[in-house]
């Protein structure tokens, strides 16, 4: 039967059935004798080496008492609050001997605490880059210690992230995972032309504004059975969003893009799943003065201290470039900087007359200057795939919603206000007001380097503390899902095109 590995019963032994009648009650109910077990049975049932070295830890002895089984039994039963009621963690049935029965409890146990505590899956082994510090709890020790104190149930409700961000996601996962709702909720009926009324428009609106494409005051109310009018602002929001899924840009409300607007709970549940789980990769004590951008939501958040300081729009890799998932430290800024073009990005010949190139070392150079690829600042970090932030020539960019767009590298919106900010609270403000002055590319080294992470997190908690979604521009996702016990989405992705030559 499957009992505290799976939360499932099918077939239990009369024992068996108590703990699962009891779990609830709380484990110190239960006995906590540790059942007596030969070692050399516990030796000929353990083959998963992660489970012997716990074994070898503990002295190959019997570890289950009934209190710890049913503590077992409860926390596995209730994973789908970290999103992985998908995955299962092992089975246990009646023809098992006591020796066998304590060992799958191990090895479920482990294998859910890592889980939890460092995330199911390897993000090393998803992205070809990834050099953000992940999360590395030392599970065996923690369990050995819970199981001797007859502190299971606690081990395990300590060791996901205990921020107020991964509880409201968690929330909305059991919320949208339960949900009945089907695909599709406002209806594909006939298709709505600006000037039209339709009592559809209060639900698109309504998924437009959570999606960014509309300010929440323009939402319309339902003023009568007709609905209210398709407004010009309204068409201008709708048009966005089909510039951004590769759809007419023609502002009407056909099938097409009520498919996009018609995120249904299952595609929101799996996209909340993969946030909790990309949450889980992450250490619990990040730097406290660091900058986070998220490249699913093109946005950049300044922690300073341990709080939040600054949130603004960046411009990030488009899909088949996209800004990798590492972490870097900023350690200068660079006042009026040349552009030395990289040789995977290719430039015409008119390109290089209208943009003053010239070639140095058999590269293309652009010089300082405000129609500077890289705009009047970069700020310098120190890793080996050549990814930086900066300002841009071409601030309106950041007017787009999706902004999937550079070649991998960020552009910062008001870049010299960033880089202000930052020269002021590191003490150098002087220093870079005079390298402001110059004409020519000037650098500036800070105090203290300031810890660069480049996330990816399509499902996240926004400023007023709403669980918010954007598109999975890189598809990401995917692979995440599928390792989670997730198909595929039906959700239609941003069709964003890098439209400039900037990095």
């Amino acid at each position: 039967m499957l009992i505290a590995l799976a939360g499932c019963s099918n077939g239990a032994t009369a024992s068996d059935t108590q703990m699962n009648q009891t779990a609830v009650s709380g484990e110190s109910q239960l006995d906590t004798t540790s059942p007596s077990i030969a070692a050399d049975a516990l030796k000929a049932s353990a083959s998963d080496a992660q489970v012997k070295d716990f074994y070898e830890q503990t002295g190959w002895r019997g570890l289950w008492s009934a209190a710890g089984a049913s503590a077992l039994d409860q926390a596995i039963a209730s994973r789908k609050q970290n999103g992985l009621d998908r995955v299962e963690f092992g089975s246990i049935d009646a023809s098992m001997s006591p020796a066998e029965k304590d060992v799958a409890r191990t090895k479920a146990a482990l294998a859910y605490a890592t889980a939890l505590a460092n995330g199911a899956l390897d993000p090393a082994k998803l992205h070809d880059v990834y050099t953000i510090p992940k999360a590395d709890a030392d599970v065996a020790s923690g369990l050995a210690q819970a199981l001797q104190e007859n502190r299971v149930a606690a081990f395990f409700a300590g060791l996901a992230p205990q921020d107020d961000d991964y509880k409201r996601l968690s929330q909305a996962y059991v919320k949208y995972a339960g949900s009945n709702t089907s695909s599709g909720k406002i209806a594909a009926d006939d298709t709505i032309h600006p000037g039209d009324r339709d009592p559809r428009l209060v639900e698109i609106a309504t998924e437009l504004a959570a999606n960014g494409y509309l300010p929440k005051a323009d939402v319309p109310a339902a003023d009568n059975d007709q609905g209210p009018q398709y407004t010009a602002a309204l068409a201008e929001a709708v048009k966005k969003l089909q510039l951004d899924y590769g759809i007419k840009t023609d502002g009407l409300v056909g099938s097409d893009t009520l498919a996009v607007i018609n995120i249904g709970p299952a595609d929101k549940a799996r996209a909340l799943a993969v946030a909790l789980e990309r949450r889980r990769w992450l250490s619990r004590t990040p730097p406290a003065t660091r900058i986070d951008v998220n490249a699913a939501a093109a946005t950049l958040e300044y922690h300073r201290d341990g709080k939040l300081i600054d949130q603004r729009r960046v411009i990030v890799g488009e899909p088949g470039r996209e800004t990798p998932p590492l972490r870097s430290p900023l350690y200068r800024l660079v006042a009026n900087p040349t552009w030395t073009v990289p040789k995977s990005i290719s430039v015409s010949q008119s390109t290089i007359r209208a943009k003053n190139m010239h070639r140095e070392n058999g590269y293309l150079v652009q010089p300082s200057g405000p129609d500077n690829a890289l705009g009047l600042v970069k700020f310098d970090m120190q890793n080996d795939q050549q990814i930086y932030l900066h300002d841009t020539s071409d601030h309106a960019l950041f007017d787009r919603t999706q902004r999937s767009l550079s070649h991998g590298c960020v552009r910062v919106q008001d870049a010299l206000g960033f880089a202000k900010m930052i020269a002021e609270q590191e003490g150098i403000a002087s220093e870079w007001q005079q390298a402001r002055q110059s004409s020519d590319q000037t650098f500036v080294d800070l105090p203290k380097p300031i810890p660069v992470r480049l996330l990816y997190h399509n499902a996240f908690i926004n400023g007023d503390g709403d669980v918010t979604f954007r598109t999975d521009p890189y598809g990401w996702n995917d692979a995440v899902a599928k390792g989670l016990g997730f198909g595929g989405s039906s959700g239609k992705k941003a069709a964003a095109k890098n439209i400039d030559l900037g990095p």
